[in-house]
This record gives structure tokens, C-alpha cells and sequence, in this order.
């Protein structure tokens, strides 16, 4: 008796694509998993960082360093370690949280900050982070603006005192005030890929860089 062909090879044509269903249904949740619990992309829109990061690069976040949060939750589930004076974090902007920002760690939970004619001072000693920029020669008193001159103040229990690499040019802690704990997202520690949109090109040499 002669084997019905067709019969057979509609098994294997459905096993084929269950396989293939399953294997892309993996994959999504392989890499919600990544996105939300071990590494996730940004770029970054604007100068406020500069020149440690430049408008058009794409970094990578370590979102495990901090902790294992619960998603939606605002939650540590596995703490690890809080952020350190100096580490590139990213965070919910306390003003929109469906905005994330990236700025510097400046001030930990107990750290007195003060700001005095753009000079920082971090429980009354003067830091030099060989980061930080002044591009505007101009000095505004404290009356007018908190950019140049502030405090001192203290950064309170579970907040974060931050500001930008780009001083002069910069919307961060000085203008809005602290970062909770609960709100950063992750640590900046790598440049995977620049586009330069003004000269149309990518910048081969920011490729791979590392962040300090």
C-alpha cells in the first residue's frame, strides 16, 4: 500500500512553525528581560553632558549594578549597591518621570554641597573631577539663579544630588532639586555607537569608549 504523502508533510509543515513561534516568543522574552533587568540602550538629545557625552551618542545602561528592581514598582527586589560620587546614572526626571535623564552623581545621602562662584564643594572641600566644563565666563549670584552659587545643602537620606559635565549649560540638581534612590535606573558605562548630525557622519573614535 502506497504512504499518502500529503498527510505527512502537514505535521511537519505545522511542527516547523510551532517551533518557529516558540523560538521568537524565547527571544522577545529574553530580551524584555535584558531591557528590563540587565542592560538597556539610549541616546543621548542634548549637550548637557558634554564633552564626556555628545548629542548623537548611543550608551549602554548596566541596570543591575544598583539592584534588581520590580518593574512599575519603584522597588528594590535585590539591592547590590547605591550609586557613588561620580558614577554617569540614569534616572526618571522628578519633574516628568516618563522622561529619563542622564547626569553625574555629585552629592550622596549626609553630603553637605555647596556651589560658590561655580567652584563645587562637597562637605566644605573643594572637587576637581577633571570632567566638568564652564564654557559661559559669566558668574550669577545666587539672588538671580542657583547656577553658579548655592547653598550649602544637604542632600537628605535616599536622594541624589546630580548635574551635568556641561556646567554653564546644564537643567539638574541646582534648578529642581534631588533624584531618589528608588527613581535611577541604571549606570552609563559604555559608547556603542556616535552619529554626528551636523557633519553627517558617525564618530568612528567614540565607538567603544568607556565612561569614567
Amino acid at each position: 500500500m502506497k504512504k499518502d504523502e500529503s498527510t505527512d508533510a502537514a505535521p511537519k509543515k505545522k511542527g516547523a512553525l510551532r517551533e518557529n513561534i516558540e523560538a521568537i516568543i524565547v527571544a522577545v522574552i529574553l530580551a524584555l528581560f535584558i531591557r528590563t533587568f540587565v542592560v538597556q540602550a539610549f541616546k543621548i538629545p542634548s549637550g548637557s553632558m558634554k564633552d564626556t557625552l555628545l548629542i548623537g551618542d548611543h550608551i549602554l545602561v548596566n541596570k543591575f549594578i544598583y539592584g534588581v528592581k520590580a518593574p512599575f514598582f519603584r522597588k528594590t527586589i535585590i539591592p547590590i549597591k547605591d550609586p557613588q560620587r561620580g558614577d554617569i546614572i540614569v534616572f526618571e526626571f522628578p519633574e516628568d518621570p516618563s522622561k529619563d535623564f542622564i547626569k553625574r552623581v555629585i552629592g550622596m545621602p549626609g553630603d553637605v554641597v555647596e556651589i560658590r562662584n561655580k567652584k563645587l564643594f562637597v562637605n566644605g572641600k573643594p572637587i576637581k573631577d577633571g570632567h566638568s566644563i564652564h564654557k559661559d565666563p559669566k558668574i550669577f549670584p545666587a539672588r538671580l539663579q542657583p547656577r553658579d552659587n548655592l547653598g550649602p545643602i544637604t542632600v537628605p537620606e535616599g536622594k541624589l544630588f546630580v548635574m551635568g559635565d556641561n556646567r554653564d549649560f546644564s537643567y539638574d540638581s541646582r534648578f529642581w532639586g534631588f533624584v531618589d534612590l528608588l527613581a535611577v535606573k541604571g549606570k552609563a558605562f559604555i559608547i556603542y555607537w556616535s552619529w554626528d548630525k551636523e557633519n553627517f557622519g558617525v564618530r568612528w573614535n567614540r565607538l567603544g569608549h568607556l565612561l569614567e
